[in-house]
């Protein structure tokens, strides 16, 4: 698909489905060989990391593994408001166990650093953060990030989970804002 509109923006073709796919095989390959002895609690971030969770997930290895949700906000539009508003809360236990936040996109910071704020709260054995996208440019926050799909530039995007203003998540391929 070329251009297409969503409310009153018009968004371009970005990243096919195919190489998002290839990209969270790369990722979980990793992500296997890493933790294939631990027993992990994968924390999807709501809601637009679903897509990404479920695609990953179902790549994974590990018989013994879980994964959750949490949800938080920060954004109005095309911007981040710069307040993490956490929606649905974490109700597993995480003491002594590694933790796998999975992200859609990482772009200032702030959330990941909220997550793990509140993780480490918990005392988990170790935190680790796979994100699909990332866009350094925008970073504010320094935060590690152990998995990282693809760097991208501090475009706005829709599309495999991402939305603009809850519209255009359920699109297969990632699209970037023209207007």
């Amino acid at each position: 698909m070329g251009n297409l509109k969503i409310r009153d923006r018009e968004f371009q073709l970005f990243i096919p489905e195919e190489k998002v796919m290839a990209v969270i095989r790369e990722m979980a390959d990793k992500i296997n060989a890493d933790l294939k002895d631990k027993d992990p609690l994968f924390v999807c971030v709501l809601n637009g990391a679903f897509m990404f969770a479920s695609e990953i997930f179902k790549m994974l290895n590990f018989v013994e593994s879980e994964i959750t949700f949490v949800k938080m906000a920060s954004y109005h539009g095309t911007h981040s408001t710069g307040i993490i508003r956490q929606l649905i809360g974490l109700n597993e236990v995480i003491e002594g166990r590694t933790v796998v936040v999975l992200e859609d996109i990482v772009d200032s910071g702030s959330t990941i650093e909220n997550i793990i704020s509140q993780l480490r709260d918990m005392n988990p054995g170790e935190i680790k953060i796979a994100t699909l996208l990332f866009k350094p440019a925008a970073v504010v926050k320094k935060v590690q990030l152990d998995y990282i799909g693809m760097e991208i530039p501090n475009d706005f995007i829709v599309g495999f989970g991402l939305d603009y203003d809850g519209y255009g998540r359920n699109l297969r391929d990632i699209y970037s804002v023209v207007n």
